[in-house]
């Protein structure tokens, strides 16, 4: 979908190199990668009826450094990680108490680190390890409400579902994901060229210069993803071998995560259900396709659990016929979307010369990470306190296909998205949509600049996000 308008090494990185005028040096503070939760976490620290917060999301996404950085505002941070052995008598305590203050006290004895209302952030990790931990934190808000508590897990989508009454109203859940784009961008230090695109509209675009500037950036940022780990060895001036080792590293990872999921499905299917989810991405995932040995019983589950441990978004067909989308759904169309383009590429082995040096990513596993580009950022872009949800409309009528890549609400109207892997491609489907829904705009996302055709908007993939704030 996108691409380097550029056809050797030594011009692509000549441009590397005047991209910005900014300093690498200023890309983060103290090695911590700012991201956008962190004006969520300060909202929530000054909020007047403040909940526990719940930290979601996969396994490596940063949550954890998001809490730490977080809370260096505090007088007092205690950070309890569940899996770490030397912290196991901290189970018991959360075990044989339900009253939070009696926990507090304990707490101190045990760490040394005074619990004080409104001085204390005290910090739960990987908190599906101890179930107790998790019911206790309803009593925080109703016994100790002053209390600033944040939990996290890679793996809590697992227990909750263990404890499917647990804190309604009580606790308030924020869903976090791999880097952003910009986010990306912030971190290489480049906040300005961010601004800069901000202010863009398809009726006032960048300037050529600046767009195929752009355009570089979104084609490494691709190739590395968002993993934390591995932006930020890039940004501290690794190689981009450096950052597949690192992803090499991440995958191995999942692989023992995979054992934890479920008992009675072996990680070798898991495994397998993943790739094939990469394999079948922009396309209705195909059970046939899937395996070759496993029942479509034995499929679902796999993808159930690789959903709920936040490393695969469903998208899910909508008749699109009214607001809200989810309101009229087929689950038996459904797309499925990995979580991060550099974990794709990685497990997949595309070429990723390809990536960086072609004009277009159509011959880039047929142009599909473009497509997945496009939806991770619309999630990404989404309000933190909302579960990923995507959308997409197919109809599949003899002589008269069409189907639409994404579908987002904006205001009281459906807008469709037309994702492209170039600079080029028909509209037919995008115009059928719009006709047959009324619909008063649509947008094509490619490698092309900001611009308008009629009702279309033209934005370039490294602008999705702005379409949604």
């Amino acid at each position: 979908m996108f691409g380097l308008i550029f056809s050797g090494f030594g011009h692509l990185f000549g441009l590397i190199f005047s991209v910005s005028l900014q300093k690498k040096s200023d890309f983060m503070s103290n090695n911590y990668i700012k991201r956008h939760i962190d004006s969520c976490l300060q909202s929530w620290k000054q909020a007047v009826n403040r909940k526990p917060l719940l930290l979601r999301g996969a396994r490596q996404v940063g949550k954890s450094s998001s809490v730490r950085e977080f809370g260096k505002q505090f007088e007092y941070f205690l950070e309890i990680n569940f899996e770490k052995k030397e912290v196991q008598d901290a189970k018991k305590i959360f075990e044989r108490y339900s009253s939070p203050k009696r926990i507090s006290d304990e707490l101190f004895a045990m760490f040394a680190v005074p619990v004080i209302q409104g001085k204390t952030l005290l910090f739960l990790d990987e908190v599906q390890s101890c179930i107790p931990a998790i019911s206790s934190l309803r009593f925080f808000y109703e016994e100790m409400p002053g209390l600033h508590v944040i939990a996290a897990g890679s793996l809590l989508e697992f227990a909750l579902k263990e404890i499917p009454s647990f804190g309604v109203g009580r606790i308030r859940s924020l869903f976090m994901y791999p880097l952003s784009y910009d986010e990306y961008l912030q971190a290489m230090g480049y906040t300005a060229l961010i601004e800069t695109i901000k202010k863009c509209t398809p009726s006032q675009p960048l300037s050529d210069a600046l767009h195929h500037q752009c355009l570089n950036h979104l084609n490494h940022f691709i190739v590395i993803g968002g993993m934390p780990e591995v932006v930020s060895t890039y940004a501290k001036g690794g190689s981009l071998q450096d950052c597949q080792q690192v992803l090499d590293d991440l995958m191995l990872t999942f692989d023992d995560d995979f054992a934890k999921y479920k008992l009675r499905v072996p990680s070798s299917r898991l495994k397998e259900i993943f790739l094939s989810v990469m394999e079948q991405t922009g396309n209705k995932f195909a059970f046939t396709q899937a395996s070759q040995t496993l029942r479509h019983e034995q499929i679902k589950e796999a993808i159930d659990l690789l959903t709920m441990a936040g490393l695969v978004f469903p998208v899910i067909h909508s008749a699109s016929n009214g607001v809200p989308l989810a309101a009229e759904l087929n689950y038996k169309k459904q797309k499925y979307a990995a979580f991060d383009t550099g974990v794709m590429q990685r497990f997949l082995g595309l070429e990723i010369s390809k990536i960086l040096l072609g004009d277009t990513l159509a011959q880039v596993n047929k142009g599909s990470i473009a497509e997945l580009f496009v939806g991770l950022e619309i999630v990404k872009a989404m309000p933190f306190n909302q579960p990923a949800h995507l959308y997409f409309w197919q109809r599949e009528q003899r002589g008269s296909q069409a189907e639409i890549d994404y579908l987002v609400q904006i205001g009281p109207n459906i807008v469709p998205i037309e994702v492209k892997a170039g600079t080029r491609g028909a509209m037919q489907s995008l115009h059928q949509f719009m006709d047959e829904k009324k619909c008063e705009k649509g947008i094509r996302t490619s490698l092309e600049n900001f611009g308008k055709m009629n009702k279309i908007e033209i934005y370039p993939m490294y602008a999705v996000s702005t379409i949604l704030k």
